[in-house]
C-alpha cells in the first residue's frame, strides 16, 4: 500500500466558530488568526494506492462554490486537487473510490468541476462516489443550520451520477482500509482507518479537524452535536492512544501528522511529523 498526501488549497474560517465555546485567549495559544480573528485552515486529502484501487479521501473545495459565497471562505494557496495528485503521477481517470466524509462544500466540492458553460460534472469518471446513507440523506433534507454547507451543484450532481455508493455501517473497503461511522460533526462522518504493515493511520477529517481540537472541549462551532462529538473524540483519542494509531489532519495547516500519549490533563499531542516520516518509519 502507498500513501500519498493531497494538498487541495487552503481556506478561513472565523476562529471563534472554529474553537466553539473555548475562549480567544486560550485557542489561540495553539492556532494562530490573523487580525480579523480568521483562521487559515488547509484542505488536505489522501491518496490511498493498493492493488488494483486508487482511492481518494475527500477532495477540497474544487470551483463550484458561487463567488458571492467566495468572499466568506477566503480561499488561498497555490494547491490544486489535479496539480497535486498529478505531481505523484495520477491524472483524474486513474481514480477508482472517493471516499467523501462527509458532504460539507469543504470536503466534496473537488469530486465536481464546474464547467465554462456553468454546468457541473463528476470531476473523477471511473470512481465510485462513496458516502454514508446518513450523510447523503442529511445533504437532500439539511437542517438550517447545515444549509449553506451542502451546495447544490455539488449535492445535484452527485445525485445524477451512476456511481454514488451509499454505506450504513462500518465497513471495510478494501483490506487494510476500513471506514468507520461517527456523528457528533454531521450525520454519518466517515472517518477512515488505514492499516500500514503494523502501523495505523487515522484520517481525521472534522472528528478533529486539527491538532488543536484534540483537547475535549475544544470543539467545533460548526457541530451539529457539540456533546455526542466530544463523547465520540474522548472514546476515539482513548483507542488511538492506547493502540499507537497515528493521526493525519484534514484542516490543520500546519501539523499534518501526529502521535498521541497520556498526560495528567489526559490525552494530547505527544509528537508531529508528515506523512512522509510516517511512511519512512514503517
Amino acid at each position: 500500500m502507498k500513501l500519498y498526501s493531497i494538498e487541495t488549497g487552503n481556506f478561513m474560517l472565523d476562529g471563534g466558530a472554529l474553537f466553539g465555546v473555548v475562549p480567544k485567549t486560550m485557542w489561540q495559544k495553539k492556532y494562530p488568526a490573523n487580525e480579523q480573528n480568521l483562521c487559515n485552515l488547509a484542505m488536505r486529502s489522501l491518496l490511498i494506492c493498493s492493488c488494483d484501487r486508487t482511492i481518494l479521501i475527500d477532495a477540497g473545495m474544487g470551483n463550484t462554490m458561487p463567488e458571492a459565497l467566495r468572499k466568506y471562505y477566503y480561499p488561498n494557496g497555490s494547491d490544486t486537487l489535479i496539480d497535486s495528485l498529478a505531481s505523484h503521477g495520477f491524472l483524474p481517470d486513474d481514480i477508482t473510490d472517493v471516499v467523501l466524509t462527509h458532504l460539507h462544500f469543504d470536503h466534496c466540492g473537488g469530486a465536481i468541476t464546474k464547467l465554462p458553460d456553468n454546468t457541473c460534472e463528476c470531476t473523477f469518471k471511473n470512481a465510485s462516489i462513496i458516502v454514508s446513507e446518513d450523510q447523503w440523506d442529511a445533504a437532500l433534507n439539511p437542517n438550517v443550520r447545515e444549509r449553506p454547507s451542502f451546495l447544490k451543484d455539488n449535492i445535484e450532481t452527485i445525485a445524477a451520477s451512476d456511481n454514488l455508493q451509499l454505506v450504513d455501517e462500518d465497513i471495510e473497503l478494501i483490506p487494510g482500509v476500513v471506514l468507520r461511522l461517527f456523528d457528533g460533526h454531521t450525520a454519518g462522518q466517515i472517518i477512515p482507518y488505514i492499516q500500514c504493515h503494523d502501523k495505523t493511520l487515522v484520517y481525521t477529517a472534522d472528528l478533529i479537524p486539527t491538532a488543536a481540537h484534540i483537547p475535549l472541549s475544544y470543539v467545533c462551532g460548526y457541530d451539529i452535536y457539540p456533546l455526542l462529538t466530544i463523547q465520540e473524540t474522548e472514546a476515539f483519542l482513548r483507542e488511538a492512544e492506547e493502540n499507537n494509531m497515528t493521526l493525519f489532519f484534514e484542516h490543520d495547516i500546519q501539523v499534518e501528522c501526529c502521535s498521541l500519549h497520556e498526560t495528567e490533563k489526559g490525552i494530547a499531542l505527544h509528537e508531529s511529523f508528515s506523512l512522509e516520516k510516517f511512511i519512512s518509519s514503517e
